[in-house]
C-alpha cells in the first residue's frame, strides 16, 4: 500500500463526529471553572486577610516594646537622681543641685510625660519634728507636711523639679498616707528595684480628670543596696520618683509611629484599671481584629487591648480580590464560549492534519540542509554501528569523500585495537542517552587528530535501520590549549604555596613585633608612675587638692595601661604556644583553682560541688588557665550573695559530653552574649567587678584550639552557666 493511501485510510471521517459531545463538555468546562474560581477566591480572601491579621498583630508588638522602653527613659532618669545621693557626702544634695540637674535633663521638651523629678524623704514619726527643724535651719522655710495627722511613718515630698507652680504646690504632701503610692515605696523600698505605682491623681492636676503613675526609685544610706531586707528598711532614706501623665507618657514613647488602631491600656495587678485609651468617635464601624498583649513592667501587670480599623481599611487588598473575582467569572465565561467554539471547528481538524503533515515534510528539509552544511562532521548509524549518511564536514575531518563514508563502521575511523560501538565507548552518558567520548581519530594523509564524539539516539522512519545521530568535532588544537592552561596552573599553585610560606613567616614576625612593642611600653609608663609617685611625695605641699587627686589618676591610669599589656601578652601566648596533649584530669586541676580562691579571700563562704574523675586529652596549662579564667569569674560575679554556689561537672548532650562551670551570681542579660569573647569587651562597671575583659576571650582562644566550642547562658540577678566541649580520653584496652 502506498503512502498516499495508507494517509487516506487514517483520515477521519468528519460525519462519524458528534457535536454534543463538545456541547457537554463545554459546559463541563463552564461548571469546573467556576468552582475553581470561587475556590481560589474564597483561599485567597482567607490568606489575605491572615497576613493582614499578622501585620495588625506585628503593630502591637511594636507598640508594646515603645511602651517598654518610654518607661526605661524615665527610669534612666531617675537613676540619675539616685546616683547623685550617693555622690555627695551630706545626707542628701541641695535644692539647687538638685535643680541642675533637672534643668540640665530638660525634662518638658524631651519627656513630655515627665511632670517632674522629685525626693520624698522616709521619715518615721519620731524624726518628722527634726525634718522640720534641719529644713527651717538650712534656709529653705517652713515644711508643712500635708494631709495633717498621726502616721507611724512618713514620706514628704521635699524636691520637685521644675519648679511649676503646680509642683512648688505639691512640695511636703505625705504620699505615704496614700495607699496606692505607699504600696508602692513599700515595694520599692522592700525589693530594692524600680517601682510603679497603680493609676493615681496626680496632686499637680488638681480638679483636671487625667490618669498618672509614679515610678518610685530606693535611696539607701552609703549609696548601695542592703543584701537583706532587715538592713534595706533599716538604712532607707527615701526614693526617687517620677510623677507621669499616661496621656503624654503614651505619645512620647510612640513618637512619631503612623497607628491606625485603637488601643486600651489597663493596669491588671489588681482588678482592671483603665490607665489610657485612644479616641474613637461612636460610629465607628467593627473593627477587623482584636488582640490583647499583657506584660508586666517594674512590678505592675499592664495589659493592652488593641483594635484594628475597619475591614475596609485594615485589609485593603480585598477589594483587589473583589474585581479578581469578577474577572475569574468573566474568564469562566470566555472558557466557555471557547469550548463551545471548539465543537464547531472540530471539523476543521482534517485541515489541521494535513498542514502538519506538510510541516513535517518541511522539518525533514531542514534537517537534510543542516547535515549538510554545517561545519561539524555528522553522521547516522545503524543497529550495527555503520554510517548511513555522512555530511561533507565528516568527510572532510577523515580525509574521505561522503559516498566512500556509507557501509563503514564507525569505529574503523578511530585508532583502537578493540572494536566498539561509540555508544558503549569511553565517556560520558547522561540520562538522555546521549553519550560524550573523546577518541583519537586516524586522518587519511595526515596526522591523527584529537576528536570529541556527541551520540544522540534519534528514530528513523518507520522500516528503516536508523538508531542514532554522531557528531564529530576536531578538538586538537583545543585539548593543547587546555594542557598549556593545566601547565599555568601548575605554576600558580607553586606561587600560592611560595606566598603562603612567606605570609606565615611575615605573621610570626609580627608576633614578634607585638611582643617586643609591648615590652617597650613598660618603659614610659615605669616613668610615668615613677615621677607621679615622687611628685605626690616630694611636693604634695605645693599642689592643691586638685592637682594631688589628678596625680593619683595619672598612676592609676598608668597602672590600669599595665595590666592591659599584661592581659596582651597574656593572651597572646595563649595563642602562639604550642599544644602539648595529655591526659588530664579536669576535676583535680578544679580542686586546685578553688583552693587557691579560697585561700586568697578566706572570708568568703562559698558552696562548691565539683563532679569527680573527668577526664579529657589536651594541654594542662592551658586548661588549668581555662578553668581559672572561669571559675575566677564564678568566685568574683557571687561576691554578694550569701548564698552564693559554684558548679562545676559534665552532662550528655547531643554532641556529645559537654562542660560546665554555674553561678547563681550577678549573671548578664541574653541579649549581649555576643559580647562575652570579645577582648577588652565588658558588661559590668570596673568599679562593681574588677577586670580587663581578657579573661573569656583568652578561655574561648584555649577551647578552639583543642577543637571544641564554648556558649554561654545567663540571667540578671540569676547567675550564669559557661558550657564547652574537649576532645574526651581514649582509654586503651
Amino acid at each position: 500500500m502506498s503512502p498516499e493511501a495508507v494517509r487516506e485510510d487514517r483520515t477521519p471521517d468528519l460525519s462519524e463526529l458528534s457535536p454534543r459531545r463538545g456541547y457537554l463538555l463545554a459546559l463541563i468546562v463552564l461548571v469546573g471553572s467556576l468552582l475553581l474560581v470561587f475556590t481560589a477566591w474564597r483561599a485567597a480572601r482567607e490568606r489575605e486577610l491572615r497576613s493582614a491579621e499578622a501585620e495588625f498583630i506585628s503593630k502591637t508588638a511594636e507598640v508594646t516594646e515603645l511602651l517598654r522602653q518610654g518607661m526605661t527613659k524615665y527610669e534612666l532618669v531617675a537613676r540619675g537622681g539616685v546616683s547623685m545621693f550617693a555622690s555627695v557626702t551630706r545626707p542628701r544634695p541641695s535644692p539647687a543641685q538638685w535643680q541642675a540637674y533637672v534643668d540640665g535633663m530638660d525634662l518638658q521638651r524631651r519627656f513630655p510625660g515627665m511632670v517632674g523629678l522629685g525626693f520624698a524623704e522616709f521619715v518615721p514619726a519620731t524624726r518628722l519634728a527634726d525634718l522640720q527643724l534641719e529644713w527651717r535651719d538650712a534656709g529653705h522655710g517652713l515644711l508643712e507636711i500635708w494631709p495633717r495627722g498621726q502616721r507611724r511613718d512618713y514620706g514628704p515630698i521635699l524636691y520637685l523639679e521644675p519648679k511649676t507652680p503646680a509642683n512648688v504646690g505639691a512640695i511636703g504632701f505625705d504620699m505615704y498616707s496614700e495607699p496606692v503610692r505607699q504600696a508602692a515605696m513599700v515595694q520599692a523600698m522592700e525589693t530594692g528595684n524600680a517601682t510603679l505605682s497603680g493609676p493615681v491623681h496626680l496632686i499637680q492636676d488638681g480638679s483636671l480628670r487625667s490618669t498618672g503613675i509614679l515610678l518610685y526609685l530606693p535611696v539607701y544610706r552609703g549609696g548601695g543596696r542592703p543584701a537583706t531586707l532587715a538592713n534595706r528598711r533599716a538604712d532607707m532614706q527615701g526614693w526617687v520618683y517620677v510623677p507621669v501623665r499616661m496621656e503624654g507618657f503614651v505619645r512620647n514613647a510612640l513618637g512619631a509611629l503612623r497607628n491606625d488602631s485603637q488601643f486600651r491600656v489597663i493596669d491588671v495587678s489588681a482588678g482592671e484599671r483603665l490607665l489610657y485609651a485612644t479616641y474613637a468617635p461612636a460610629d465607628r464601624p467593627p473593627p477587623a481584629f482584636r488582640h490583647s498583649s499583657a506584660f508586666e513592667l517594674y512590678g505592675r501587670h499592664w495589659r493592652v487591648d488593641f483594635e484594628s480599623p475597619p475591614v475596609a481599611q485594615a485589609a485593603p487588598r480585598l477589594q483587589g480580590l473583589q474585581n479578581l473575582l469578577a474577572l475569574g467569572l468573566f474568564s469562566s465565561l470566555l472558557l466557555y464560549a471557547i469550548a463551545w467554539m471548539l465543537a464547531r471547528t472540530e471539523a476543521q481538524a482534517y485541515r489541521i492534519a494535513v498542514r502538519m503533515t506538510e510541516d513535517y515534510r518541511r522539518s525533514e528539509l531542514r534537517f537534510r540542509s543542516a547535515m549538510r552544511y554545517s561545519a561539524i562532521g555528522k553522521a547516522l548509524l545503524d543497529s550495527e554501528g555503520h554510517i548511513v549518511e555522512a555530511n561533507p564536514a565528516l568527510a572532510n575531518i577523515v580525509g574521505l569523500t561522503p559516498e566512500a563514508l556509507v557501509g563503514k563502521r564507525f569505529d574503523t575511523l578511530f585508532e583502537s585495537d578493540e572494536p566498539e560501538l561509540i555508544a558503549y565507548g569511553h565517556g560520558t552518558t547522561d540520562a538522555q542517552g546521549v553519550h560524550r567520548a573523546t577518541r583519537r581519530l586516524h586522518r587519511e594523509g595526515g596526522d591523527p587528530r584529537q576528536a570529541q564524539l556527541t551520540y544522540a539516539p534519534v528514530p528513523g522512519n518507520v522500516g528503516q535501520d536508523i538508531v542514532g545521530l554522531v557528531q564529530v568535532e576536531d578538538v586538537t588544537e583545543r585539548l593543547r590549549a587546555e594542557a598549556r592552561v593545566h601547565a599555568l596552573n601548575r605554576t600558580l599553585e607553586a606561587r600560592v604555596a611560595l606566598r603562603t610560606r612567606e605570609l606565615s613567616q611575615a605573621n610570626q614576625e609580627l608576633e614578634a613585633f607585638a611582643y617586643s612593642v609591648s615590652h617597650d611600653l613598660r618603659a614610659p609608663l615605669r616613668a610615668i608612675d615613677g615621677f607621679s609617685r615622687i611628685l605626690i611625695e616630694r611636693h604634695s605641699a605645693g599642689m592643691d587638692e586638685n592637682g594631688s587627686g589628678y596625680l593619683v589618676r595619672v598612676r592609676r591610669a598608668a597602672g590600669r595601661m599595665g595590666e592591659l599589656i599584661d592581659a596582651l601578652l597574656k593572651m597572646s601566648r595563649v595563642s602562639r604556644s604550642e599544644l602539648r596533649l595529655e591526659r588530664v584530669d579536669l576535676s583535680r586541676l578544679a580542686g586546685e583553682v578553688i583552693e587557691e580562691l579560697r585561700v586568697s579571700d578566706s572570708r568568703r563562704q562559698v558552696e562548691v560541688d565539683i563532679q569527680p574523675e573527668l577526664f579529657v586529652i589536651g594541654d594542662a596549662p592551658l586548661l588549668r588557665n581555662l578553668l581559672g579564667n572561669l571559675l575566677g569569674n564564678a568566685w568574683k560575679f557571687t561576691r554578694d550573695r550569701l548564698d552564693a554556689r559554684i558548679e562545676f561537672g559534665a552532662v550528655m548532650g547531643e554532641q556529645g559530653l559537654e562542660y560546665f562551670v554555674r553561678d547563681n551570681g550577678a549573671g548578664f542579660s541574653q541579649a549581649y552574649v555576643d559580647k562575652l569573647f570579645r577582648p577588652f569587651q565588658r558588661l559590668h562597671h570596673n568599679d562593681d567587678f574588677a577586670g580587663h575583659g581578657i579573661g573569656l576571650a583568652s578561655v574561648k582562644r584555649i577551647v578552639e584550639r583543642h577543637g571544641g566550642t564554648i556558649r554561654a547562658e545567663g540571667e540578671v540577678g540569676k547567675g550564669a552557666t559557661f558550657w564547652f566541649t574537649l576532645p574526651r580520653e581514649k582509654l586503651a584496652e
